[in-house]
């Protein structure tokens, strides 16, 4: 896109881009190709252990994060990472946002735990009352769960919000656990990131992975926030010692002081998010959620229409999308798709505005 204007019909972009995969949320830029010289340069290591205290990932883990080295915590998901949260916690009851990514339903569920779902409205484009939510915070609720920015709506809490949010649950001795899997994409993410807040509360856990920012599904590794000392002790002890193997870790220290890399990502993100929001902005055939991260969660208007129709006009001409009809709080009335690079995105605004 250029200057908000869409300046190519879409059967002339049909020859240039081939499957587009707006529906994973990945970075557009791909895999870095310090990551693959990394790995490659480090296959002789294939056959040493890896070092338990990951201590150079960790310091470039906190150096890009800002987070104290003694309070991360490696492994390959942040599923694992909720998984020993479950067994330490033992959690009887659980909060979790709607709309908004529930990966941890199935683990808590299978835990005995009773999880209470809090609506956002969409009248009030799904913002989060912090008032309303903090009123349901009492004694006996174990855990909370925020994805933020949340992972459907592309919604972000401020951090003046988490920390309102992360001293009731300190009083209450509820665990907060904010899931940052979008934070990289976020615009001026270390005053919008719950890392700090880490350091004030022992009940506030931060998790991160690497999937959607660096690109890298396949290479599995995430990184969790706390500076619990019993939780850190346990893990110590009882943990992960080997949780991730040489060459993960030697792609970790190569994609997180990738300073070029990361620079050209937050900026092709913040442009192209603009950009298509900008364009999509007047069509009154749709409304628009303010995205905080590298996606953008769209509601159809039009009775006549419907998410699958448009996913499955989408599809033939490469490009794939999100219905969100099976996501809690929504139907099929929304899809959502991620920022690509700026001809992609073209393409996307285009086919999209054909059908709806």
């Amino acid at each position: 896109m250029k200057n908000g204007v869409i300046n190519l019909k879409t059967e002339n972009l049909l020859s240039q881009v081939e499957t587009v995969r707006a529906d994973l949320n990945m970075n557009p830029l791909g895999v870095p190709e310090s990551v693959t010289k990394a790995i490659a340069d480090n296959m002789s290591q294939l056959s040493v252990y890896p070092d338990h205290t990951t201590k150079k990932l960790k310091e470039a883990i906190s150096a890009y994060s800002g987070a104290k080295t003694d309070d991360i915590i490696v492994g390959g998901s942040s599923y694992e990472f909720v998984k020993i949260l479950c067994e330490f916690t033992s959690p009887k009851k659980a909060i979790l946002i709607t709309p908004g990514a529930q990966n941890y339903e199935k683990l808590l569920s299978m835990n005995g735990c009773e999880i209470i779902y809090y609506s956002t409205p969409e009248e009030e484009d799904f913002t989060l009352d912090i008032a309303d939510f903090i009123s349901k915070l009492s004694e006996d609720i174990d855990i909370i769960f925020i994805s933020n920015p949340n992972g459907t709506t592309s919604q972000i809490i401020d951090a003046e919000s988490l920390e309102f949010i992360a001293k009731i649950c300190d009083g209450n001795n509820i665990t907060m656990v904010v899931d940052e899997e979008y934070m990289d994409f976020v615009d001026d993410l270390e005053s919008n990131s719950a890392i700090p807040l880490t350091s004030e509360y022992e009940n506030v856990i931060v998790l991160r992975n690497t999937t959607k920012f660096f690109a890298v599904p396949g290479l599995r590794l995430a990184y969790m926030i706390t500076s619990n000392p019993v939780l850190k002790k346990t893990l110590e002890i009882t943990g992960l010692p080997f949780a991730i193997g040489k060459l993960v870790e030697a792609a970790g220290v190569a994609m997180f002081t990738d300073e070029k890399y990361i620079a050209e990502s937050r900026e092709l993100i913040r442009t192209e998010r603009n950009l298509v929001y900008s364009a999509l902005s007047t069509h009154k055939s749709i409304k628009l959620y303010k995205p905080a991260a590298n996606f953008i969660l769209i509601r159809i208007l039009r009775d006549a229409i419907s998410a699958g129709d448009v996913v499955d006009y989408c599809m033939p001409k490469g490009l794939y999308i999100r219905s969100c009809a099976d996501i809690g709080g929504l139907d099929n009335k929304y899809i959502r798709f991620c920022f690509m690079n700026p001809k992609q995105d073209d393409l996307l605004v285009n086919t999209v505005l054909e059908i709806v």
